[in-house]
């Protein structure tokens, strides 16, 4: 298929530029993907739209406040400018793993151009002060990636914690002076994150709060969470116009003995497993596409029998062109919605149907439904 036919018109008004007042308090469209048929509900009625025995599967990945600004070799006490525009932003997208124990990162750097191999780009807290990391570009990619590797620091996490700014995706407009505020570093991470890693947060789980997870527990909804750490993809525009030469960059996740026996429990008993979010989804197929590799197609009489474990997925996830459901475990998803011709439609219209899909866009358009990250969300079951 082509990118453009995930192409739909949105005023730029509606993408949301700051979360609800409240948390919990957005709007939510749910979809059917048997009908197509849609209705306007509030997130607070979730609980209510599921049913009991319901096994709800939640991205517990924190995000890592990953946007650093740093100076140049010899750059760094000369005090060249105290705003951030005039400092070099580096955006740490994954930790990789290195057998020597290098603290290794690919990071996208802008302006990419003056940074090249060899050089040394140092951290402080505020610009001007005394540099607290310090980092070495070892190799250069495309479209502003590089590799970095940062010297020995104690506590290196704590640092970036500290000293870092919340990776808000481009269409969420700051001043420049503040990257991020006080309401983002609460409001872009969800209140059941626990594994820091991401670069950008699971955004779906973004309207959750405790009372409604209770209130999902009392209805008799079995809550589970698997860790995906989001990584570069998610900054990473589609540059193709074929779908089929779409490739995404590799994250890491990992699944717990309890999500997988949860899983197993939930596929054997035929109970819907409903992901929260896109991240979910690509990790939960990706398990589904693992276990037949190695045991056949799944059944009633192979069921599912998930190990925990650790790995990575770049699966992509886009409509059949023979119209086949390629879904394996996922039943039901919740989810934000996604920037015109973007991987992500693209996920969301393999599930529902891209026609169900896109007349449920135009609707939410028309109904001014607040957009992206900060915006309102979508039930399809």
């Amino acid at each position: 298929m082509l990118v453009s036919e995930f192409h739909y018109d949105l005023p730029p008004e509606l993408i949301a530029q700051h979360p609800p007042a409240t948390r919990g308090a957005s709007r939510m469209l749910a979809l059917s993907r048997s009908t197509g048929a849609f209705a306007d509900h509030l997130f607070t009625e979730l609980p209510q739209l599921l049913a009991p025995g319901d096994l709800l599967v939640l991205n517990d990945s924190r995000v890592l406040p990953a946007r650093l600004y740093a100076t140049r070799s010899g750059l760094h006490t000369q005090h060249k400018s105290p705003e951030p525009t005039g400092l070099i932003e580096v955006l740490l997208t994954e930790l990789l793993a290195n057998a020597e124990g290098h603290n290794d990162w690919r990071a996208l750097v802008r302006p990419a151009k003056k940074v090249q191999p060899g050089e040394t780009l140092h951290f402080a807290a505020t610009p001007g002060g005394a540099p607290l990391l310090a980092a070495t570009i070892l190799s250069t990619g495309d479209f502003g990636e590089r590799t970095l590797r940062f010297a020995p620091a104690p506590d290196f996490i704590s640092i970036v914690e500290r000293i870092g700014h919340m990776p808000l995706p481009p269409y969420i407009h700051r001043d420049k002076h503040l990257p991020d505020t006080a309401e983002d570093r609460e409001r872009y991470q969800t209140v059941y994150s626990q594994q820091s890693g991401s670069a950008a947060a699971p955004t779906a789980g973004l309207h959750f709060t405790q009372e409604i997870l209770s209130a999902l527990t009392a209805r008799g909804v079995e809550l589970a969470t698997i860790t995906l750490h989001v990584g570069l993809g998610t900054f990473q525009p589609v540059r193709v116009a074929d779908t089929r030469e779409i490739h995404l960059h590799s994250e890491p996740y990992t699944l717990s003995a309890e999500t997988a026996q949860a899983l197993n429990n939930a596929f054997r008993d035929n109970r819907r497993i409903i992901a929260v979010g896109t991240t979910t989804t690509r990790t939960l197929e990706h398990l589904a596409r693992i276990f037949e590799s190695t045991h056949g197609t799944l059944s009633p009489t192979n069921p599912l029998a998930l190990e925990p474990h650790s790995g990575s997925t770049s699966l992509f996830l886009s409509p059949a062109p023979d119209g086949d459901d390629n879904f394996k475990l996922v039943r039901g998803l919740l989810t934000n919605f996604h920037l015109p011709e973007s991987t992500l439609l693209m996920l969301v219209s393999a599930f529902a149907g891209r026609e169900a899909v896109l007349r449920a866009y135009a609707h939410a358009v028309a109904a001014r439904y607040r957009f992206f990250s900060y915006g309102d969300c979508m039930l399809i079951t």
